[in-house]
């Protein structure tokens, strides 16, 4: 299982690339592999504010439907469009061309609830 060490992660299976302020998320490499094949990804509009660990979109797989969970609060800049297309990105990339939306965060002080990649690690290792 991939789990980089330059990202943070949520106990639902979501990572957040900080960039300045803003946080780029997407799902694990752990979450598209439980899920199996995704076949559509559902995600918010630009402008739309997330509200952390509230959904904010959801995979759908060959298996079931999954909600996505905002690690963070603040306005969606900006949704990775090319998903609509090519949702299999999420199981073939989960981390570089499958990112999902960019959120402009409100309190960057959330980012302290979220798990390093070794807790994530040990978390999903226990699952």
């Amino acid at each position: 299982m991939n789990i980089p060490k330059d990202l943070k992660y949520s106990e639902e299976h979501e990572w957040v690339k900080v960039e300045g302020n803003v946080a780029v998320v997407g799902i694990t490499d752990f979450a598209q592999d439980e899920l199996g094949d995704i076949v559509f990804v559902e995600l918010p509009e630009v402008g739309e504010e997330v509200t952390a660990d509230d959904a904010f979109g959801s995979v759908e797989s060959v298996k079931t439907v999954s909600e996505l969970y905002a690690p963070v609060s603040g306005k969606v800049i900006e949704v990775n469009e090319a998903l609509a297309d090519s949702p299999e990105w999420v199981n073939e990339s989960p981390y570089e061309k499958a990112w999902m939306i960019k959120v402009e965060m409100k309190d960057p002080a959330e980012l302290n609830e979220l798990l390093s990649p070794d807790e994530y690690e040990k978390a999903t290792s226990e699952e």
